[in-house]
């Protein structure tokens, strides 16, 4: 015996099989307002890492034209730069105490892609070291603000 199907149960089926167009629209407002949660907090963490980083590196900078003095008998010049620091000098004497893998590995760059400032004499100290920061200025405030061999830490 064969049983008929009235049409009226396929039609219920049929509306229960997938989601509303509400339901998508509630979901993508969900996910919309959790993406936005993330970037407003997260956002600001990544500039205080690029900050701290910028930190790091001056101190490691510091660190290799102290160990520069302490070789070659005195702070590289203003002219010779932090390249100093990875390349031997010209003279013969200086170039003779110049470790093979120079001072430091190799010289970075700031987080925000620009060089590091070097002077020697010094404004602040003995040589200054420093980054413009984000905005590649001098002066300025949060990630715009100059990281220095001077400026305390804000970790």
């Amino acid at each position: 015996m064969v049983t008929q199907v009235e049409p009226t149960d396929i039609q219920c089926k049929d509306r229960e099989a997938g989601l509303s167009l509400i339901e998508v629209l509630a979901v993508l407002a969900i996910i919309g307002i959790i993406g936005t949660m993330v970037v407003i907090n997260v956002l600001p963490l990544i500039g205080g890492a690029n900050s701290q980083a910028a930190e790091a590196q001056v101190r490691q900078l510091e660190q290799g034209v102290e160990t520069y003095r302490l070789v070659i008998g005195r702070y590289p010049t203003t002219e010779e730069g932090l390249e100093a620091l990875v390349t031997a000098p010209d003279d013969p004497r200086d170039a003779a105490s110049f470790p093979v893998d120079g001072f430091i590995n190799e010289l970075p760059v700031d987080p925000w892609d620009n060089p590091y400032q070097y002077l020697f004499p010094g404004e602040n100290g003995r040589f200054d070291i420093w980054t413009w920061g984000a905005d590649g200025r001098p002066g300025g405030e949060g990630e715009d603000a100059d990281i220095g061999n001077w400026t305390p830490d804000t970790n």
